[in-house]
C-alpha cells in the first residue's frame, strides 16, 4: 500500500484495521473528558477492561472459600497456572511446559544464573551488551561476585563502534567467536530499552551455542512486541515482566522459559523452594527436593491469584487478536511514524535524529532531540502525548498495536513537527 501524509489516510488505515475493535478492550487516560495518546506501552501497558473483574472473581473466591480456594470454586487456584501458558506460548515461541510464571523479572533472572551460568576453570566469561538496562548491568556485577569472582574480570561488553548508536550482529558474533574458549554464558536482551533496536537472537543463539556456551535473553522489551521463537531457536533460558507490552498491571507477575532438554537433569543447580516440588508428593511435606519435571522446577513461593487474574485478563487479549496479526500491526505502526517523520520534512531539519535502526525494531522509536528535545517533550505532553523522556536528550515512544492508532501516530507527528518549528 502506498502511504500518505494526511489525517484522512491515517483514518482510512484505522478503519480497515482488523485489530481497531481492542481499543475498546482497554481504559485509556483521559484529562478533561479527552483521551490522550498513550505511546508508553514499552513502559507500562494500559488496563485492560477485564482486569477488574477476573481480579475481583479472585477475591470473591477467597471471601466465599478462604484458603480452600485454592482447591475449590469454579477455578481453584492450585490449577490457575495451568491456564497462563498456553496463551504465553503463542507469545514467546515456547513448549508450555518451557514456561513459568512467577516473580518478578530480575528475580527470576538470578534464580535461572544459578542454574545457568557454572564458571569451570578458564571457561568462565559473560558476554553481554555494553549500556544494557540498568537492572542487568546489577544482576551480573552482584552475581558474579557472590560466585567469588570479579565482574571486571568476568563480563565482556559489545559496543557500538565509534560513532554508530546500534550494535551490529556482526561485532557481537565477531565477539563471540573471539572468546569462544572461554565462554561461560552469552547474556542479551532481546530489544535495548534506549535504542530500540531489535537484536537477531536467533543468530545469537546459534553462535554461542556453536561456542559451546549457554545462552540466555532478557525479553523485557521484546515480549509481546517482537516475533520470538526460543523453543525453535534453541535458547537455553530467558525471562520477561509481563507489565509492559503484556499489559499485566504494575508489579506485575513475571514470566521464565526453561528449555525441555533441562526439565530431567538432576545435577543442574538451583534453588529451591515448596511451590516448585512435584505435584504428586508435594502434600506429603517429605525431605528432599524433587522438582517439578517442568520450567514449573523453578518456582520458589507460593504465587498470587491476584496477579495471575490480572495476567490473564491480558493474555486472553492476545489469544483473541493473535500474535502474527499483533507483530504486522506493531510493525505498520512505527513504519508509519517513520514514514510520517521523512516526508513531513522533519528528519530533514537535522532537529532530530532517529536512534532505532529501521529494520530491526518493534514498537519502540526512539528520537534524540539535542538541546531543545527536554522543551519537545514538555510540549508533547501539554499536547496530551504520553511518551518517555530518557537523560540527557532521548525521547522514546511506542505505539502499541492493541490500543493505538494510525490518527494517533499521525497527531503525534504534527504536534512533534510544530514543536520543532520545522
Amino acid at each position: 500500500m502506498q502511504l500518505k501524509a494526511d489525517a484522512h489516510f491515517a483514518q482510512h488505515l484505522d478503519a480497515s484495521d482488523p485489530l481497531n475493535r481492542f481499543r475498546r478492550e482497554f481504559l485509556i487516560p483521559e484529562r478533561a473528558g479527552k483521551e490522550q495518546v498513550y505511546f508508553l506501552g514499552n513502559s507500562l501497558g494500559l488496563q485492560p477492561r477485564r482486569t477488574k473483574a477476573a481480579m475481583q472473581k479472585v477475591l470473591d473466591q477467597w471471601q466465599h472459600w478462604g484458603v480452600e480456594g485454592f482447591f475449590m470454586g469454579a477455578e481453584p487456584w492450585l490449577q490457575y497456572h495451568d491456564q497462563l501458558v498456553q496463551p504465553l506460548a503463542a507469545v514467546v515461541g515456547a513448549l508450555p511446559q518451557e514456561l513459568v510464571v512467577m516473580n518478578s523479572l530480575t528475580v527470576n533472572l538470578h534464580l535461572l544464573l544459578v542454574s545457568f551460568y557454572q564458571p569451570k576453570g578458564k571457561r568462565n566469561k559473560i558476554l553481554c551488551e555494553a549500556k544494557a538496562f540498568p537492572s542487568d548491568q546489577y544482576l551480573l556485577e552482584t552475581h558474579v561476585r557472590q560466585r567469588g569472582l570479579n565482574p571486571e574480570d568476568i563480563i565482556i561488553e559489545v559496543q557500538p563502534r565509534n560513532g554508530e548508536t546500534h550494535i551490529r550482529t556482526a561485532d557481537i558474533l565477531a565477539a563471540i567467536n573471539n572468546h569462544r574458549d572461554e565462554l561461560a554464558l552469552v547474556f542479551w536482551g532481546g530489544v535495548n530499552y534506549y535504542t530500540g533496536q531489535l537484536f537477531d537472537m536467533r543468530a545469537i543463539t546459534a553462535a554461542g551455542k556453536a561456542a559451546g556456551s549457554l545462552v540466555g535473553f532478557d525479553l523485557a522489551h521484546a515480549a509481546g512486541n517482537v516475533p520470538l521463537e526460543l523453543h525453535r531457536w534453541n535458547v537455553d533460558f530467558a525471562s520477561w515482566c509481563s507489565y509492559k507490552y503484556l499489559n499485566s498491571g504494575p508489579g506485575a507477575i513475571g514470566g521464565a522459559y526453561v528449555h525441555e532438554r533441562y526439565h530431567h537433569d538432576p545435577n543442574l543447580q538451583r534453588f529451591a523452594g515448596w511451590w516448585g516440588y512435584q505435584k504428586e508428593t508435594r502434600f506429603l511435606m517429605q525431605k528432599g527436593f524433587v522438582p517439578i519435571t517442568a520450567a514449573e522446577g523453578w518456582q520458589l513461593s507460593t504465587p498470587s491469584p491476584i496477579l495471575y487474574a490480572a495476567h490473564q485478563a491480558a493474555l486472553d487479549l492476545f489469544a483473541e487478536a493473535g500474535m502474527e496479526a499483533i507483530l504486522e500491526k506493531g510493525k505498520s505502526l512505527s513504519d508509519y511514524l517513520l514514514y510520517l517523520l521523512e516526508v513531513t520534512g522533519v528528519l530533514a531539519s537535522g532537529k532530530l535524529q532517529v536512534l532505532t535502526p529501521m529494520d530491526a525494531k518493534g514498537c519502540q522509536v526512539s528520537l534524540l532531540i539535542p538541546s531543545t528535545g527536554k522543551a519537545v517533550f514538555q510540549q508533547l505532553t501539554d499536547a496530551g502525548i504520553f511518551a518517555d523522556w530518557r537523560e540527557p536528550d532521548v525521547i522514546r515512544v511506542a505505539p502499541v498495536p492493541l490500543y493505538n492508532t494510525y490518527s494517533e501516530v499521525w497527531h503525534f507527528c504534527q504536534v512533534l513537527k510544530e514543536a520543532l518549528s520545522v
